[in-house]
């Protein structure tokens, strides 16, 4: 975890796709907040927030919202009450994937019309709708992270049809990181190694992937969800103020074997 040096002082971000306390923007926003951002954060339903409850305890977000991406009318409360508390954003954390199982389990020539769908409306045209309701209130300049997989850049074995999925995402945050870069707002993606949360419990053999990164990282050791949050707490802040369109690698070099 980065010290808690205040180096977010001033700035307020919205994190959305916190699923539990183990959740990759679980680390992230307690990343934040330990760096002095104020933060809003979401829950996608009632049942969800009592498991993302245990993290709002511990970043104590000025906003605590319900937010499910498939529901604009959720989606422009969330930005209405932003607007009403802060009246500006310099950062949101896009952390939100999703594919129906069948579809996430077979080959990729299988995947149905249904499923695809699916998954790259809850996966990827979310994070264009949070950046198109962000814009207006990045009034000073800001950040729009996501988080991707190296699955997006090459073939990773029971990864399947996400694969695909995450290439259009990174994909998406560069032509954002273009089109908003006018206005000094920076995308960027975060690239984790495998780590043992929520949405990586879906994978098949997902214990091979673990092994696997081990085995053939350079540093030898699997990437801690820690290092994601202190990763993502430097790419808001000004010390990554030159830093848009990459795609941020936390994965102990796993990407270059």
């Amino acid at each position: 975890m980065l010290p808690s040096t205040d180096f977010l002082a001033g700035k307020c971000g919205l994190v959305v796709g916190v699923a539990n306390r183990h959740s990759i923007a679980a680390d992230c926003a307690r990343a934040f907040h330990a760096a002095g951002a104020d933060i809003a954060l979401t829950y996608q339903s009632e049942t969800a927030k009592d498991f993302v409850r245990p993290v709002a305890d511990a970043v104590a977000p000025d906003l605590f919202l319900p937010l499910d991406m498939r529901d604009p009318q959720q989606l422009d409360a969330v930005f209405d009450a932003i607007t009403a508390r802060w009246g500006r954003l310099d950062f949101v954390l896009h952390s939100i994937a999703y594919c129906p199982r069948e579809d996430l389990h077979g080959r990729v020539v299988d995947c149905s019309q249904e499923g695809f769908g699916t998954a790259m409306d809850i996966s990827v045209h979310s994070l264009i709708r949070l950046a198109k309701r962000a814009e207006p209130l990045m009034t000073n300049g800001g950040t729009i992270l996501t988080v991707s997989y190296q699955g997006a850049e090459r073939v990773v074995d029971h990864y399947n049809i996400m694969g695909p999925v995450k290439a259009a995402l990174e994909a998406v945050a560069r032509y954002l990181s273009v089109e908003l870069g006018p206005k000094n707002i920076r995308v960027n993606a975060l690239s984790p190694g495998p780590l043992e949360t929520r949405a990586a419990s879906g994978i098949a053999h997902f214990d091979e992937l673990i092994d696997e990164a081990k085995r053939h990282a350079p540093l030898h050791r699997l990437t801690t969800i820690d290092e994601v949050g202190a990763m993502a707490a430097c790419l808001v802040s000004d010390f990554a103020r030159s830093v848009s369109g990459n795609t941020a690698y936390i994965d102990g070099g796993h990407h270059v074997v």
